[in-house]
C-alpha cells in the first residue's frame, strides 16, 4: 500500500463510481480505506484480494472501531470465516456488502458518531 496517499482525518464520502471516490473536496482514484484518523489508498481491486494482510491497517485500529464495512465492488461475496472471526475476536463486527451499500451505511454511522471503518473496492458504475 502506498502510505503517502492519505487524507489526515475520517470524513463522509460525497460520491463514488468512475473507479474512485469523492470526499472532503478531493477526488480519489482506486479503492479506499476509511479509518479513524485517515482516509487512505487501498491496493485491493477484487474481493479475492481481501486478506488479513490487505486489512492490516484495519486490524491496527481494531480497538478504535466497532464496525468494519467492506465494500466488495458491484456484487457481494463471502468473506473468509477466519478473517471475520479474527475481527470478531477483537470486538469488531464485519459487514460485507456491495460498495454502494457500504458507502451509504458508512456515512450514516459516521454521522451518528459511531466507531466505524470501511474498506471499499472502487466501482466503475453506481447502481
Amino acid at each position: 500500500m502506498n502510505e503517502t496517499r492519505h487524507f489526515p482525518g475520517q470524513v463522509g464520502i460525497d460520491a463514488y463510481g468512475n473507479g474512485g471516490f469523492r470526499f472532503a473536496g478531493l477526488s480519489h482514484r482506486g479503492s479506499l480505506l476509511c479509518l479513524p484518523g485517515a482516509m487512505q489508498a487501498w491496493e485491493v481491486n477484487e474481493a479475492a484480494a481481501i486478506t488479513a494482510e490487505s486489512l492490516a491497517p484495519a486490524f491496527a485500529v481494531a480497538d478504535e472501531i466497532d464496525v468494519l464495512l467492506i465494500g466488495l465492488g458491484p456484487d457481494i461475496a463471502a468473506i473468509p470465516a477466519p478473517l471475520r472471526d479474527a475481527f470478531r475476536a477483537r470486538g469488531v463486527i464485519v459487514e460485507a456488502v456491495n460498495t454502494g451499500s457500504a458507502v451509504r451505511t458508512y456515512n450514516v454511522l459516521l454521522a451518528e458518531e459511531r466507531a466505524v471503518a470501511a474498506a471499499l473496492i472502487a466501482v466503475d458504475r453506481v447502481r
